[in-house]
């Protein structure tokens, strides 16, 4: 099977990222959350305080400003569906699985859509922001992914970043997407952080 990272890997830009400037412009309340979101990041990435997860719950709560979030992520899905790269439209097969650190709320109608076999993401609470297990992200995809296939064999993964080496590492090929779409060998972008 092949495996993909979403965001800079099959879609243009960080969804999450950019889902939350949409629901900035299209609700205003969201505006209220950005205090204890900069407290949040302040405390992770620069006092080293806290886990991934517990800075991103508290950037999630955005969510609880929006008062319909499934027709907000279908609205912003139909005004962004055109960042899908063209080379994943060129490779796609049936059986592929997209696993990321983004929300599965999120991701679910757009992968489906795209006609993605299994999407594996954090599990974030669309209401409330609230996680349900650790951030889909690093060493968590991989305990991820062979929680739902056992036996897998990963034939060839894609992602943008390194802190995707623990897939690269188990899969028979990776590969690394730049910016522009381009599709090039991991090892030579990222040398001795895959098998």
């Amino acid at each position: 099977m092949n495996v993909f990272d979403f965001d800079k890997t099959i879609f243009c830009g960080d969804s999450t990222a950019k889902f939350y400037k949409y629901c900035l412009v299209k609700y205003p309340k969201t505006w209220l959350h950005l205090p204890s979101m900069a407290a949040a990041f302040s405390k992770y990435y620069i006092l080293k305080k806290g886990t991934k997860t517990q800075c991103k719950e508290v950037f999630y709560r955005f969510l609880t400003a929006i008062p319909d979030v499934e027709a907000a992520v279908e609205s912003f899905w139909e005004k962004n569906i055109d960042g899908i790269f063209d080379w994943y439209k060129r490779v796609h097969k049936e059986t592929d699985v997209v696993i990321s650190a983004s929300p599965e709320f999120l991701l679910e109608g757009i992968c489906a859509k795209l006609g993605v076999e299994k999407m594996m993401a954090s599990r974030v609470d669309k209401n409330t922001g609230k996680y349900s297990g650790e951030n889909c992200y690093g060493e968590e995809k991989v305990r991820r992914f062979y929680e739902c296939y056992p036996d897998g064999v990963i034939e060839n993964f894609y992602s943008d970043s390194v802190s995707d080496a623990p897939l690269a590492k188990i899969s028979k090929e990776a590969f690394v997407i730049d910016k522009d779409g381009n599709v090039l060998e991991w090892e030579k972008v990222f040398p001795g952080t895959s098998k």
